[in-house]
């Protein structure tokens, strides 16, 4: 399945829109009939957390797997998984400042500043509004491609900010699933740097400098 038509396209976006959203459909009726746990706050924002952490882990897989297969329609799906990533992000963000904080501002700048896994973790949100709100064809057009292009590679940065506040989140007996989630961001991320030295590089070699000999036998 190299090439799909625009009707097939349609269809799997369709699909997949309405998969993405399953997850929080199962929060919802987890909500609705008392099914998180003896503890519900710290279940939404581990759900909603990992949800986050799933579809940036797919947004950045969608170029390595369009390289590896041929399947170049692969692109056309990732601005709905990279949306979905942000939605889920900004639920995490709210189970936070919500529950956490009733959406008092100084205690949320509190918290920020001073535990690390909360500073990181709202950095990486910070840096994922922009992304979210310049994903469209419009956007694209008002700020060029190249300027856009430049804007969304920081989500690798967010990747790497998301892997710190997963560390930083989990008890040192638990760091398993953060051991895995970090190895796959590091593979899909090694993956691209390995594909852009190939395509522009390697490095042209330095012009030797010539010495100047001050004294003569």
């Amino acid at each position: 399945m190299q090439t799909l038509t625009d009707r097939q396209l349609a269809l799997l976006k369709r699909l997949l829109f309405v998969a993405a959203l399953v997850p929080a459909a199962q929060l919802v009726w987890a909500i609705a009939f008392d099914g998180l746990g003896p503890n519900p706050v710290e279940t939404l924002q581990r759900k909603t957390g990992t949800w986050t952490f799933n579809f940036l882990l797919l947004t950045l897989a969608v170029t390595p797997l369009r390289g590896i297969s041929g399947w170049h329609w692969l692109i056309r799906l990732r601005r709905m998984l990279g949306l979905y990533a942000f939605f889920y992000g900004t639920l995490h963000f709210l189970t936070f400042i919500g529950f956490d904080h009733a959406f008092d501002i100084g205690e949320i700048a509190k918290d920020v500043v001073k535990r690390p896994f909360a500073t990181v973790g709202f950095a990486a949100w910070t840096i994922m509004l922009p992304l979210a709100l310049t994903s469209t064809n419009r956007a694209i057009r008002a700020l060029g491609g190249k300027r856009w292009q430049a804007l969304h590679r920081s989500v690798y940065a967010v990747g790497i900010l998301a892997a710190f506040h997963y560390f930083w989140l989990v008890k040192a007996t638990a760091l398993i699933w953060p051991i895995v989630y970090t190895t796959l961001l590091v593979a899909l991320l090694g993956w691209r740097a390995q594909d852009r030295l190939r395509r522009y590089g390697p490095w042209p070699a330095l012009p030797k400098v010539q010495t100047i000999r001050f004294f003569r036998r």
